[in-house]
């Protein structure tokens, strides 16, 4: 392993091929596997010159293979700048955690030290004390995640047992993640998705549908069917990059707005600016949190009522 200029070379011996990625990149450099899975999804770890990707974590390493790794290999120094300024709507609060109602457009923490526009951001400036926990970092306290443009229910650890109590239930699928979606054609009875995926690109991501790809699941319940469209409520299971997105593409019904999954991004004159997904409830341990959908996702749903004159209403059962 060679250091130089703000980057560091590792070489994979003969002894280390076959190894995941994440498993040698953490034992060569001595860090966390979560460290590591950080710096490829910030991009700071390359190979013969191609940048790396969160998704290339398992990736088989091969002998004399070369990996450069960019900046600093710890989290000290990397720490999100609080910005008060940053509206924060905190929709719950304990011992040790608050749950957050993330607005569109807004990603949960900094890729890099000098992104200052995340939730994360607005939650540092109000709970100092989160900086340091679970990976710490630039992902200090996180918890889990949400897509850039899904709205909705969003927790974060404040102290690191919390932390990993939280991200104990959350590997083991221990939560009740109820999502809200408005998707492509008639959806009438609820449906099970058990779909295997992989990410087929980078940068930007996309995911598909593919016989070697990690089991997902997930129900799919409507709960009011328009002539063009139905909104849907999402109970997943199981959590995967663009999960819901790519699934319910693929079975025929892309959300409304979700342009990389063939959704349209006008319904009868009214222009829908990004995927209709919506982060509605969320139940963990003591945690029991539902949010109502933000006005942009009411106001397409309002305008599919009126071109209908009357929606159907679908009884869900539970």
């Amino acid at each position: 392993m060679e250091a130089e200029a703000g980057t560091t070379r590792v070489e994979v011996t003969p002894d280390e091929a076959g190894q995941r990625l994440d498993r040698l990149l953490a034992d060569r450099l001595g860090v966390s596997r979560a460290r590591v899975r950080h710096l490829l999804e910030s991009g700071r770890v390359r190979r013969d010159g191609r940048r790396l990707a969160l998704a290339d974590k398992s990736h088989a390493a091969r002998p004399a293979e070369g990996y450069v790794v960019e900046g600093p290999l710890h989290a000290e120094g990397e720490q999100p700048r609080p910005r008060p300024d940053l509206p924060l709507d905190v929709l719950a609060e304990g011992a040790g955690w608050l749950v957050v109602d993330k607005p569109a457009g807004r990603g949960v923490h900094p890729l890099h030290p000098d992104q200052d526009d995340t939730v994360l951001n607005a939650v540092v400036a109000r709970q100092p004390a989160i900086l340091g926990v679970g990976e710490g970092g630039l992902r200090s306290g996180v918890v889990h995640r949400l897509d850039v443009d899904t709205t909705g229910a969003l927790v974060f650890a404040t102290d690191d047992e919390t932390w990993r109590r939280l991200r104990g239930a959350f590997s083991a699928h221990r939560v009740d993640k109820r999502y809200r979606a408005l998707v492509v054609g008639r959806l009438e009875r609820p449906r099970r998705l058990d779909l295997p995926l992989v990410v087929e690109r980078h940068s930007p991501a996309h995911v598909g549908v593919r016989d070697d790809g990690r089991p997902t699941r997930e129900r799919v319940i409507p709960l009011q069917v328009f002539d063009m469209a139905t909104l849907v409520e999402v109970r997943l299971e199981t959590g995967f990059l663009h999960q819901i997105r790519a699934t319910l593409a693929h079975v025929g019904h892309p959300l409304l707005g979700d342009v990389e999954y063939g959704g349209p991004t006008v319904v009868d004159g009214l222009e829908i600016a990004r995927p209709m997904l919506h982060a509605a409830h969320l139940a963990v341990d003591e945690i029991d949190v539902e949010v109502v959908p933000p006005a942009d996702f009411e106001a397409v749903r309002v305008h599919l009522e009126s071109l209908e004159g009357r929606a159907t209403p679908v009884e869900t059962g539970s």
